[in-house]
C-alpha cells in the first residue's frame, strides 16, 4: 500500500485537473527558490534529464506540477523513459529536449510572450526507471527586480503565487537556498517561515556547495545548529554552467557530486545525507508518510464535498423530470407554491422571517399606522387659512346685510377646503401599499423557479397587473371618502365643539387673558411708582421704554396677545376692561351701538349731512380688498374669527380621525385582501395552458452550464473516492 500512495495522489490530481479546481488540499511537494538559486537544477538532478526551460529572468511562468512515476526495467528490454503532458494526454514524449518546447509553448500560450506570469499550471507525467515516485510543484522563481521586460509588480505577483502553494496545510515545502549567500538573506526560508514557524513541514535544500569561498562550509546548517527543520536541511551540488554548455551526461554530473561529499573534509562524515540520491529517497519516504497520515481527513473531505455537491445540484432541478407528461404538473406547482409564499409574506405566516428589517405584510402595517398617521396628523387644521381669509369669508356669507350672529354658510365654505386638506396623504398611503405590494410579488420564488426567467417573467407580469388593476378603484375609493366628508358638513356629530361650547371656550380664553393683563398692568404701575416713571390712562411713556428695563421685559413676556400689543402701541385702556357689557351683549350687539369700522376711502357724513370724497367720486370705487396693511379688525370681528377657528378645528379632527380609521380599511379590502386572494386563480387562468408550457419551461443558459458544471464536479468527487477506496 505504501508504494502505491504517491501514483494515488497522482491520480487523485489528474481528476481534480480536469475540473481546475483546489477544493481538496491533496499533499504534495512544493519547490520554492529565488532566481539563481539552483531549483531548476535540482529538479533535473532528480529526473536525471534536461527538460526544463532555461534563459534570463524569470522562466518558469506557470506552476509546473512534474509527477515523476517509477517503472521497472524488464529482463528481456530496458523500457523508454518519456513524458505525458495532460493537456495532451495522446501524445508521448520521448525527447526530453522536445518536454521543454513544449513547456515554453504552453506557458506562452496562457500566460502570453512576456514575462508575466499565471496561475494555471501546467501537468506533466514523466516515467522512467530511473526515478522515485514523487509529486513535485516547481513555482517561479521569488525575484524583487523586474528585469527587461517584466511586470512593475512582478515581485507582488511571483510572492502571492508562492504564498497561495505553501500557505496549504497538506503541502510539503522544499526550500532551496544557495550556499554561497548567508541564510538569513534566503527568500524562500523565509516565506515558508510564516506559514510553517515551527519548520514541521519545511525541508531545506543548500545548493552551490562547491562554490563556497575557501576555508567556509555549510556544516552547521547542514546539521540543523544554525537553523532547526523538522525534516532537516539536504546539501546539492548541481551541475556548473560549463557542464550545462557541454552537456555533460548526467550521470557523470552526479558522481561527481557523489565524490565532492565524499573527498570533502568538513562533509565526508555527513556524505550519506548529502547528494541528489539521497534528496530523492528522502522526498519519496516524507510524501509517502505524509499522504498516509492525511489521507483519511482527504477522504472524508471529499465524502463531504459529494453531499454537498449532491445537494447543490438537486436544487438545480431535474430536466428529465420535464417531460411532455410533466410540464402540466410541474408549472401548477411553481404557480402554487409563487402564490402561497406571496400570501404568507403578506401574513407573516412564511418561514423565512427576516429579523434584520420589517418586510412583508409588517411594512404595510408601518404605512399605516406611522407613515400615514404622521401624515395626517402633520395637517393643521386652520393652518392655510389667514385671518383675512376667515373675515372676508364671514362678510361675504352674509351679503349687503349686517349679521346678528356669526353666519354658518362662512363655517360651511371654510371648512370644506380644509377637508380637501386630507385626500393626498391618503392616496400617497394607497399608493406606497401598492408599491410594497409589488416588492413582495419581486421576492417572491425558490431557486426552482428561478431556473425559467420567462415564467418568472409571466408570474410577475401577472400579479403586477392584478395589483394594478386593484389600485385605481381603490384610489377611487378613497377620494370618494373625502367627497363623502365635504359632501355633507355633520354639526350635529356628538364629538363636534358646537356654537355654545366655542363661545364657552372662548369667554374662558378671554378672561383668562383679561387677568394676565390685568396682573402685568399692576406689574408695570408698581415699576413706575417705585421708579418715577408716569404711566398714562391710554399707556405707558414710551421714552421710557427701552431694552432691557422691566417695562420692556413685560412686554416680551406678552408678546402676541391684542392686549399687550394696544399697551405697546398706546391704544388700549386698561379701565375699560371693567366698563365692558358682558361677552354675549357686546359680540351680539345692543342695537343702541353701530360698528364704527371704516373701509379705506370710505364716505364719510360730513356736518351738513352730504357724503363726500378726498380724492374721486363714489361711482369709481372698485375691487375693495380686505387685507391687513388697509383694514384692521375690529373686535367683533376677531371674535368672530376665533369662533370660526375653533368650529373648524373641532369638524376637522373628527373628520381626520374618520379618514385615519376608514382609509387603511378600504385598502386591506379593496387592494391587498382582494389580491392575495385572487392571485392564485389569476396566474392559473392566464398561464396554465398548454400552448404556453414550452415557452414557460424554457431553462436559464447560466443556470444549465452551473448544473452541468455542478454535475461534473460531482462525478469527479465521486471517481475520487472510489480510487481512495481502492488504494485502501
Amino acid at each position: 500500500m505504501m508504494n502505491d500512495l504517491i501514483p494515488l495522489v497522482n491520480k487523485l490530481q489528474d481528476v481534480f485537473s480536469t475540473i481546475g479546481s483546489d477544493t481538496v488540499d491533496l499533499p504534495q511537494i512544493i519547490v520554492v527558490g529565488s532566481q539563481s538559486s539552483g531549483k531548476s537544477s535540482v529538479l533535473e538532478n532528480i529526473v536525471q534529464k534536461d527538460f526544463l526551460p532555461r534563459g534570463n529572468g524569470i522562466v518558469t511562468r506557470r506552476p509546473l506540477v512534474l509527477q515523476l512515476i517509477n517503472i521497472q526495467n524488464t529482463e528481456e528490454s530496458k523500457v523508454e523513459e518519456y513524458g505525458e503532458f495532460l493537456h495532451a494526454p495522446d501524445q508521448k514524449f520521448t525527447d526530453f529536449t522536445e518536454i521543454r518546447r513544449e513547456i515554453e509553448a504552453e506557458t506562452a500560450r496562457v500566460a502570453g510572450q512576456n514575462k508575466g506570469i499565471s496561475k494555471s499550471p501546467i501537468n506533466l507525467r514523466i516515467y522512467s526507471p530511473n526515478v522515485l515516485n514523487l509529486t513535485l510543484v516547481d513555482l517561479p522563481g521569488l525575484t524583487k527586480i523586474p528585469i527587461g521586460d517584466q511586470p512593475t509588480d512582478i515581485e507582488k505577483q511571483t510572492r502571492s503565487l508562492v504564498y497561495e502553494y505553501i500557505s496549504k496545510p497538506n503541502s510539503i515545502i522544499l526550500a532551496v537556498s544557495p550556499a554561497n549567500v548567508d541564510l538569513v538573506n534566503s527568500e524562500s526560508l523565509k516565506l515558508a517561515k510564516q506559514v510553517d514557524p515551527e519548520g514541521k513541514r519545511t525541508i531545506g535544500v543548500l545548493t552551490k556547495l562547491d562554490l563556497m569561498d575557501a576555508g567556509t562550509n555549510a556544516l552547521e546548517i547542514l546539521t540543523g545548529r544554525v537553523l532547526p527543520l523538522k525534516l532537516g536541511f539536504i546539501g546539492i551540488v548541481n551541475r556548473s554552467q560549463q557542464d550545462i554548455v557541454g552537456n555533460k551526461p548526467m550521470v557523470e554530473a552526479l558522481k561527481s557530486e557523489a565524490e565532492f561529499f565524499k573527498n570533502h573534509p568538513a562533509y565526508r562524515n555527513i556524505a550519506s545525507r548529502c547528494g541528489t540520491h539521497f534528496l530523492a529517497k528522502s522526498l519519496n519516504n516524507i510524501l509517502m508518510n505524509h499522504i498516509r497520515e492525511r489521507l483519511p481527513d482527504i477522504k472524508t473531505r471529499i465524502n463531504s464535498l459529494i453531499t454537498q455537491t449532491s445537494h447543490e445540484l438537486l436544487s438545480y432541478g431535474d430536466p428529465k423530470l420535464e417531460g411532455k407528461s410533466n410540464r402540466g404538473a410541474l408549472i401548477l406547482k411553481l404557480l402554487t407554491k409563487f402564490a402561497n409564499d406571496f400570501v404568507s409574506s403578506i401574513d407573516g405566516t412564511t418561514s423565512d422571517i427576516s429579523t434584520k428589517e420589517l418586510c412583508g405584510g409588517a411594512r404595510i402595517y408601518y404605512i399605516f399606522n406611522n407613515v400615514f398617521g404622521a401624515a395626517l396628523e402633520s395637517i393643521t387644521p386652520c393652518g392655510n387659512l389667514s385671518v383675512q381669509d376667515i373675515r372676508t369669508a364671514i362678510r361675504n356669507s352674509t351679503g349687503p346685510r349686517p349679521s346678528l350672529f356669526v353666519p354658518e354658510i362662512a363655517f360651511d365654505l371654510l371648512v370644506r377646503p380644509q377637508i380637501s386638506l386630507l385626500e393626498p396623504p391618503s392616496l400617497r398611503c394607497v399608493e406606497l401599499v401598492y408599491e410594497e405590494l409589488l416588492k413582495i410579488c419581486h421576492s417572491c420564488g425558490s431557486q426552482e423557479l428561478s431556473r425559467y426567467p420567462r415564467l418568472q417573467a409571466r408570474l410577475l407580469e401577472v400579479v403586477s397587473d392584478l395589483l394594478r388593476e386593484q389600485q385605481g378603484p381603490t384610489s377611487s375609493y378613497v377620494e370618494s371618502l373625502i367627497s363623502i366628508q365635504r359632501a355633507y358638513v355633520n354639526t350635529n356629530h356628538p364629538d363636534f365643539i358646537g356654537g355654545g361650547g366655542a363661545i364657552s371656550d372662548l369667554v374662558k380664553k378671554n378672561e383668562k387673558k383679561r387677568k394676565e393683563f390685568e396682573k402685568l398692568n399692576r406689574r408695570a404701575n408698581n415699576y413706575s411708582n417705585s421708579s418715577g416713571i408716569h404711566a398714562s390712562v391710554n399707556g405707558i411713556n414710551k421714552d421710557e421704554i427701552h431694552d432691557g428695563s422691566p417695562i420692556s421685559d413685560i412686554l416680551k413676556e406678552s408678546s402676541g396677545t391684542r392686549e399687550t400689543i394696544n399697551l405697546q402701541n398706546g391704544m388700549n385702556n386698561p379701565s375699560s376692561w371693567a366698563q365692558r357689557e358682558s361677552f354675549l351683549t357686546y359680540f351680539f350687539g345692543s342695537g343702541n351701538k353701530t360698528d364704527r369700522t371704516v373701509l379705506p376711502d370710505q364716505p364719510v357724513p360730513s356736518r351738513n349731512g352730504n357724503f363726500s370724497r378726498d380724492n374721486e367720486d363714489l361711482d369709481k370705487l372698485e375691487n375693495i380688498s380686505l387685507n391687513e396693511d388697509t383694514l384692521h379688525l375690529t373686535e367683533r370681528e376677531e371674535m368672530e374669527t376665533q369662533l370660526i377657528r375653533s368650529l373648524i378645528t373641532s369638524y376637522f379632527n373628527i373628520v381626520r380621525k374618520t379618514i385615519q380609521d376608514i382609509v387603511p380599511k378600504a385598502i386591506m379590502h379593496l387592494l391587498v385582501n382582494h389580491s392575495r386572494e385572487s392571485v392564485q386563480n389569476r396566474l392559473v387562468s392566464e398561464l396554465y395552458k398548454e400552448e404556453l408550457f414550452s415557452e414557460l419551461l424554457q431553462e436559464d443558459e447560466n443556470l444549465a452550464s452551473e448544473r452541468q458544471k455542478c454535475k461534473t464536479m460531482l462525478d469527479v468527487y465521486r471517481k475520487a473516492f472510489e480510487v481512495i477506496n481502492e488504494a485502501m
